[in-house]
């Protein structure tokens, strides 16, 4: 379970996280909201990759920012929109650091059994040995991925994860969290920009705009024509196609 309670983020004057309180339990999430909502700012709270100006957030009872980083990092793995090394890694030796929290060489049964899955279920296995720098956007964002899958958490963040990668890809990503979620119960939440993606595969929504939690529920309550049409300031339709909404934008 991720509680957050009356968290808020301010950078100096602006206020980028609004006195936000949630619950996330088992299951897909899905974050969504105009840019500048805030979705991207509470991920990152929530992942302790920056202090929030106010309020609490815990990982199974654990406060983030009380709890050692390495006992944290055993529980939730979080990915960033953007990416960046400073130095030259294969695929292989980036999944293999997902395993840093567990100590030791990363060489051990265990670690070698969770990289070599992370590896088979993002589909790296012919690019395993080549340098970051060799791949395509798509193939360097599934070497990512793999890593946070091979921290081998029960809470996993995902910001963006689908940026650049194709139609093929990003359904088997996302078929992949589902999967995920049903074989092992994990919590994932994952900050989405396509609305379709969000309705079609996560099993709750927030939707944020100006810093605040606007709506959190289950998709068909969140993914309406009304709230979407106040949410992005734009008309929205939705329709029903086999038994998935369909947000169409006028």
């Amino acid at each position: 379970m991720i509680r957050i309670a009356s968290v808020t983020k301010r950078h100096g004057a602006l206020t980028a996280v609004d006195d936000v309180t949630l619950d996330i339990g088992t299951g897909l999430t899905a974050i969504i909201g105009p840019n500048g909502a805030g979705k991207s700012t509470l991920l990152s709270a929530v992942g302790r990759l920056i202090q929030a100006s106010e309020g609490t957030i815990t990982v199974d009872g654990l406060d983030v920012h009380e709890t050692p980083s390495r006992e944290i990092a055993k529980r939730l793995a979080i990915l960033r929109q953007d990416n960046h090394l400073a130095i030259r890694l294969s695929v292989e030796d980036l999944v293999s650091y997902g395993r840093f929290p567990y100590g030791g060489s990363g060489r051990s049964p265990q670690d070698r059994d969770a990289v070599e899955r992370a590896i088979a279920l993002l589909d790296l296995g012919e690019v395993r040995e080549r340098f970051l720098d060799q791949l395509s956007g798509g193939q360097r964002q599934r070497a990512f991925v793999a890593m946070a899958i091979a921290q081998d958490t029960d809470h996993l963040l995902l910001d963006e994860p689908l940026n650049n990668l194709d139609p093929r890809h990003a359904v088997t990503l996302m078929s992949l969290l589902r999967a995920q979620v049903a074989e092992r119960g994990m919590t994932i939440v994952v900050v989405l920009h396509d609305i379709n993606v969000a309705a079609q595969y996560a099993d709750d929504i927030v939707a944020m705009k100006g810093g605040r939690v606007i709506h959190h529920g289950r998709v068909a309550d969140v993914i309406t024509a009304p709230n979407l049409t106040a949410l992005y300031d734009t008309p929205a339709r939705v329709a029903d196609v086999d038994g998935s909404p369909v947000v169409l934008w006028s």
